[in-house]
């Protein structure tokens, strides 16, 4: 927020309209003082004095700028379309009509010299015509120019709307993946808190770190690889105190890549699929694996538990925690190819690929 009160995408854009105004309205003043040079330059070729040629010149332009300003307004809120066309040439008719009567009406209450009323009365169709043909060319090109305004203005609020909604759906799945793991922390922590009092209170706390983790972070940003694990680690200490012994992790990560970026919040979902499908069905300890390495300069994590092929077969994409991570994905990399599963014997594996060299769409 601005210290003004007013977000910088407002002042940006205001920014932008005044400079489009500024350039506009200076464009203008050139090709006025242009055709006025022009003009001055025929007049005197046919020894109309200087004095009356500046006049004729300013009072042309004056007559020009009126009625370009006029056409220009009439095609932005009138907005003929191809099979009205007709219009801007009939109100350019008219306009050059009532330009030229009044360029013709107000030049003859000048004290003038009688050699250029003379001109001035003999060139009247010559002025209607090239105040006519200005006109048209204004009104042509002021129909293009709000046409491709409104097309681009249009094209900003699809972007917006676009933006909006892929914040919206990546908020909706965060929200849908929070409360299932915060009930079974709460169920554990009841169930510690008369048995094992001070386990109790040390989950607390983990839970209490974690969420604020959660908030803290939106689900576009990127954050470095050591930021995401730090917070994954909590969640496997909340997780170990749930299962005990029987939950053991193993993660292995360079140093080097540890300032490399993904989404924030991305791999939690994933260890829970792997803790439901690695614990839930089986009775022995079960050690689920996190693999970080480099692939063709893209970010490649691997996680692997372990399975009972009878009692839990696992299939591509199971449950909301894989689905949510590959939507998410797709909504901030427009690709649907950056999460895969594989199983090899009993090991199931997840596979995510975060590119480096592009950022989420914003």
């Amino acid at each position: 927020m601005h210290a003004n009160g007013c977000p910088p995408r407002f002042l940006k854009n205001r920014v932008n309209l005044y400079r489009q105004k500024y350039a506009l309205v200076l464009a203008a003043a050139c090709w006025w003082a242009f055709w006025a040079a022009v003009q001055v330059l025929v007049m005197l070729q046919y020894d109309i004095p200087l004095r009356e040629s500046v006049i004729d010149a300013l009072a042309t332009g004056a007559v020009l700028a009126c009625v370009g300003f006029d056409i220009i307004l009439m095609v932005k809120y009138f907005k003929p379309s191809a099979k009205n066309a007709s219009y801007i040439v009939v109100a350019s008719v008219v306009l050059a009509a009532l330009g030229c009567g009044i360029l013709s009406w107000g030049l003859r209450q000048l004290p003038l010299g009688s050699h250029y009323l003379i001109t001035l009365r003999s060139t009247l169709p010559i002025r209607f015509v090239f105040i006519w043909l200005m006109t048209l060319t204004l009104g042509a090109q002021g129909k293009v120019w709000w046409f491709l305004k409104e097309r681009t203005q249009q094209e900003e609020r699809n972007k917006e709307t676009e933006r909006l909604m892929r914040d919206a759906e990546l908020s909706n799945l965060r929200q849908q993946l929070q409360p299932h793991f915060l009930f079974n922390s709460l169920n554990s922590i009841s169930a510690l808190t008369i048995a094992q009092p001070e386990q109790a209170r040390k989950m607390i706390e983990q839970l209490s770190d974690f969420l604020r983790g959660t908030v803290k972070k939106e689900g576009n940003q990127l954050i470095p690889l050591r930021d995401e694990l730090h917070h994954l680690q909590l969640y496997l200490d909340i997780e170990k105190v749930r299962f005990g012994h029987r939950l053991a992790t193993k993660v292995t990560a360079d140093k080097a890549l540890q300032g490399m970026k993904l989404p924030a919040l991305l791999l939690q979902p994933v260890l829970e699929n792997a803790i439901k499908f690695g614990l839930y069905d089986t009775t022995g300890d079960v050690v689920i694996s996190l693999g970080v390495s480099v692939d063709q300069n893209d970010l490649l994590i691997e996680i692997k538990n372990p399975f009972d092929p009878e009692t839990a077969p696992p299939k591509s994409g199971t449950g909301f925690g894989l689905s949510s991570v590959q939507r998410r994905l797709a909504l901030l990399y427009y690709r649907n190819d950056l999460l895969s599963t594989s199983r090899a014997g009993n090991i199931f594996t997840t596979t995510i690929r975060i590119p480096q060299w592009s950022t989420p769409k914003s």
